[in-house]
């Protein structure tokens, strides 16, 4: 694996011959001599959303150990351009990246010949007609959420039962970055998965408006834990709220739920799981595709809008529980996980359904009720639920 880290001037000669060089036609495939992966990140493996999607990078070279792959770190979305052409001058026909800039796009249509796949997120504008070598991806992470809410709720549970915990005390923390759909979504779900066996929880977030920042996510945890929140969360980049956790005193841990990567080493004695979304399932098998000179589409598993636009959940290995906590966890909750993962997986189960209302922050006049059930992810791989639920979800300044 080369890394590359100075880019250095292109000339639009050496461009376009990099852009001839990378042109395979569909249907014939690509020799693996041929094919060379290129990945940008938007940080580096230091933070937590980075650190995970890098490791689509390791099993690709596992998986194949003669191909030839290039990866940028620390890509800021504004200073994409450059790393992303240097990519391409290297020869790379098969582009990768976690970052949030439409320079993905303007170049997917100046160079048809290189297949470039970006991570979907909010306020994308896209044309009706992409250019068919740009695709978007994206993980079902709600399921994740969903799942690791449920663990939570029975830690809660079992406090509540054993009278360790007064019911009026089962507050959930979450740091989270934006108020965007896939972050409002995200601890939705999470929620509605502790409910689903502690109806007594509520939650109280606040966000940090970065994905990024650690001092702000240790303070923004540290202040929840002592608003009274005994159980916390994250939709951040950094171990922040984890080392918050373990640094909070009272008479029992503040339990943990992980995102990304497990963070037991950082909360051994309140870590309770993690989820993440497996993006080796997307990359190993757009590499497959071009091998075998198939749309990506086609080969990955998973559901597709439109042409180019595609997400996965559980069912199709895109998104996985890390690092359960067993000598933590209450008694039944690997029943209680297996039974929702299995509805999960048969579209059985429903995340986002229950006697709850909601309201747009963006617009008040924009609201939502639930007791007819939204489906997440019904129109593309990006999600849309963007509702705060009334009275068991509040936000903190």
């Amino acid at each position: 694996m080369k890394r590359v880290y100075i880019v250095t001037a292109i000339t639009s000669l050496l461009l376009l011959a990099a852009s001839i060089l990378a042109f395979r036609s569909r249907g014939a495939g690509t020799d693996l001599d041929s094919l060379v992966v290129g990945f940008i990140y938007e940080n580096d493996e230091s933070t937590t959303y980075t650190y995970n999607f890098a490791r689509s990078e390791l099993v690709l070279e596992e998986q194949y150990p003669d191909l030839k792959i290039l990866s940028m770190s620390n890509v800021q979305d504004e200073n994409t351009e450059e790393p992303l052409r240097e990519l391409v001058r290297e020869g790379c026909n098969l582009i990768f990246t976690n970052g949030h800039s439409d320079v993905f796009l303007e170049a997917a249509k100046e160079f048809p010949g290189i297949q470039f796949c970006q991570v979907s997120y909010y306020h994308t504008e896209l044309p009706e007609e992409l250019p068919e070598n740009y695709h978007n991806f994206m993980g079902e992470s709600y399921q994740g959420r969903y799942l690791t809410g449920i663990i939570a709720g029975m830690k809660l549970r079992e406090l509540i039962d054993n009278g360790e915990l007064a019911p009026e005390e089962a507050l959930v923390g979450f740091v989270a970055s934006f108020p965007y759909p896939e972050v409002i979504s995200g601890y939705t779900a999470f929620l509605l998965g502790v409910r689903s066996v502690a109806p007594e929880a509520v939650m109280k977030v606040r966000y940090t408006y970065a994905w990024s920042n650690y001092n702000k996510e240790k303070a923004y945890a540290a202040e929840l834990i002592k608003d009274g929140c005994v159980l916390l969360s994250q939709h951040t980049d950094t171990i922040g709220p984890a080392v918050a956790c373990t640094e909070a005193s009272g008479s029992r841990p503040v339990f943990h739920v992980g995102e990304n990567r497990s963070m037991f080493d950082v909360v051994p004695a309140g870590e309770l799981v993690a989820c993440r979304t497996r993006w080796e399932t997307y990359v190993c098998g757009a590499v497959e595709a071009m091998l075998e000179g198939r749309r990506i589409e086609k080969t990955v598993p998973g559901n597709v809008y439109g042409t180019q636009d595609m997400s996965g959940g559980i069912a199709e290995g895109w998104i996985e529980l890390m690092g359960l906590n067993t000598n933590l966890c209450a008694e039944g909750t690997r029943e209680k996980v297996e039974e929702a993962t299995a509805g999960l997986k048969k579209g059985k189960l429903q995340v986002f359904k229950g006697d709850y209302t909601g309201v747009n922050p963006m617009d008040p006049t924009d609201t939502i009720d639930l007791r007819n059930g939204y489906r997440e992810n019904q129109y593309s791989s990006y999600p849309s639920f963007h509702y705060v639920l009334d009275d068991v979800i509040t936000i903190g300044e």
